[in-house]
């Protein structure tokens, strides 16, 4: 019984913290929004920090799982659990997986923002310099480069 307790203790604590990271996701989306960098570093300090500590709570629910005799090669721990009768710790399961795929869809909004960003920074960038009337070619990365047309035909 004390592993079933271990488990749903690690689960309640995967459930706090991936609300604490959901709210940090979207605290990071109004930062992109507003350019505030300094708030971005921190954000990223902090989210960095959540992962961690969400990475090594997976780590400890497979040692707990294999110890009640979860084999990992044998699929999905959630089909271990519920086939264990185990309903409470499944639906905390469930509950855990339900904010992780949440976090997920923040953290993919974000970085298409992020994305967004640079492609303007890039646009702005070659406004700079000249180049914006320029054809753009992807290159193998799948990057923007600048194709150049103007051909010397001398030079003095």
């Amino acid at each position: 019984m004390a592993a079933i307790d271990d488990l749903k203790n690690l689960l309640l604590l995967d459930i706090r913290q991936l609300e604490k990271l959901a709210n940090t996701l979207k605290k990071e989306k109004t930062c992109l929004s507003d350019s505030d960098t300094k708030a971005l570093e921190a954000l990223t300090r902090e989210k960095n920090a959540i992962l961690g500590d969400v990475r090594e709570r997976a780590k400890q629910k497979i040692r707990v799982l294999v110890a009640m005799g979860f084999r990992p090669d044998s699929g999905d721990p959630s089909r271990f659990i519920l086939s264990a009768g185990l309903h409470e710790v499944y639906s905390l399961w469930q509950e855990a997986d339900l904010k992780l795929k949440e976090c997920h869809v923040l953290n993919e909004n974000n970085g298409r923002i992020i994305n967004h960003l640079q492609k303007r920074l890039a646009r702005l960038t070659d406004i700079f310099r000249g180049a914006s009337g320029q054809q753009k070619l992807y290159g193998a990365k799948g990057q923007q480069t600048t194709v150049s047309s103007r051909t010397v035909l001398a030079s003095a």
